[in-house]
C-alpha cells in the first residue's frame, strides 16, 4: 500500500507528502481573490505544516504560481526555482540559503528518499490574441511573431486586468513583487521512493525535453494557448494535452490550472474535450480529476 498524498489547492499549487513524510509543495500561490473557488487552505495553513527539511519546487516567476513562496520559507524550507524566482525571494527577505537557483539538467537531493530533476520548458503564449481558448477550440497562425510584438501583447493585456474590478487590482498590487516576466519555465520530476512524479505548471514544452521522460505520474498545465518548442501550437488545447501525455506514457494523470483561478480573466476549462482527446491519444493513461485538498494517492495500484 503506498501512502504518498497529493493535494492540489487550485491553479497550479500542490502539496506533495511522500511516505517518509517529505512535504514538498508544488508552486504557492494559495491565498486567492475572494471571489475565486477556494480550497479553504491558506499560506499560513500549510506553513504551519512545514520545517527546515521541506521544500517548495517553483515552476516559474508569476505571480499566481510564486506568491506565498516567501512566507512558506518562513518555516525553514528551502525554495527551488529559476535565477527570477530566487532575484525575488531575496528580495522579499528569504535567506540566501534557503534559495536554490536552477535553470534545468540539475538534480537535488531532497531528502534521503527524493530526488529532483529539472527540466527546462516553455511558458504559455499568452501573448496570443486568444490567450485563453476552449480546450476544443482549433487555433492557427501567429507563428513567427517577435519578441517585442509579444511583450507589447502581454502588456496590452495586463493593462486591462484593473477592469475585473477593485478586489482582483488589490489582490494583484498585493501579489505583484516585482517579477520580470515567468524567468525561464521549468518542469520537475521528483523520483520518491514510492514513485515518479513530472510537474509542469504552464502549458508548453521543449518537445525533445519532454519525450524523453517517462513517469509513473504526470501533472499537467491545462489552460492556454499551448506553446511547442518556442511557437504556438497549431491545433487545440485537449489535443496537446493528449499529444504530451503520450509522449510520457504516465499511468496517471493530473490536470492543473484549469479552474477559475482569476475570475473574469481565464474562467474554468470544460475538461471534457481533454478526456476525449485522452482516450484516442494516450488510453492506457488514467485521468485523474482532483478536487481542492483531496489527499489523492498517486502511486496507488
Amino acid at each position: 500500500m503506498t501512502t504518498a498524498t497529493l493535494d492540489w489547492f487550485g491553479c497550479a499549487t500542490f502539496r506533495l507528502v511522500t511516505a517518509e513524510g517529505l512535504t514538498v509543495m508544488l508552486d504557492a500561490y494559495l491565498d486567492r481573490v475572494p471571489d475565486a473557488p477556494q480550497s479553504g487552505v491558506g499560506v499560513a495553513d500549510v506553513a504551519g505544516g512545514m520545517g527546515p527539511g521541506d521544500w517548495v519546487l517553483v515552476g516559474h516567476s508569476h505571480f499566481d504560481h510564486l506568491y506565498g513562496a516567501e512566507r512558506l520559507a518562513a518555516s525553514g524550507a528551502r525554495i527551488v526555482g529559476s535565477y527570477e524566482t530566487v532575484r525575488v525571494m531575496a528580495a522579499c527577505g528569504v535567506p540566501e540559503e534557503q534559495l536554490v537557483p536552477v535553470s534545468g539538467g540539475e538534480r537535488v537531493r531532497l531528502d534521503d528518499a527524493t530526488t529532483v530533476r529539472v527540466l527546462p520548458s516553455l511558458h504559455s503564449c499568452i501573448w496570443s490574441e486568444v490567450s485563453f481558448p476552449a480546450a476544443d477550440q482549433v487555433c492557427l497562425g501567429e507563428l513567427g511573431v517577435t519578441w517585442q510584438e509579444r511583450q507589447e501583447r502581454v502588456r496590452a493585456m495586463f493593462a486591462g486586468l484593473p477592469a475585473l474590478g477593485q478586489d482582483v487590482l488589490t489582490h494583484l498590487q498585493a501579489a505583484s513583487q516585482g517579477e520580470r516576466g515567468d524567468g525561464g519555465a521549468l518542469v520537475y520530476v521528483l523520483e520518491t521512493s514510492e514513485g515518479s512524479l513530472l510537474v509542469q505548471d504552464t502549458v508548453g514544452a521543449w518537445t525533445g525535453v519532454l519525450s524523453a521522460e517517462s513517469p509513473d505520474v504526470a501533472i499537467l498545465a491545462a489552460a492556454g494557448r499551448a506553446n511547442r518548442d518556442g511557437e504556438p501550437v497549431q491545433g487545440s488545447l485537449a489535443d496537446f494535452v493528449a499529444e504530451e501525455a503520450s509522449w510520457l506514457g504516465p499511468r496517471r494523470l493530473v490536470l492543473s490550472h484549469h479552474d477559475d483561478w482569476l475570475p473574469g480573466f481565464a474562467g474554468a476549462v470544460d475538461v471534457g474535450p481533454i478526456r476525449d482527446a485522452l482516450a484516442r491519444r494516450a488510453p492506457d493513461t488514467e485521468l485523474c480529476e482532483l478536487g481542492y485538498v483531496s489527499g489523492f494517492r498517486p502511486f496507488a495500484s
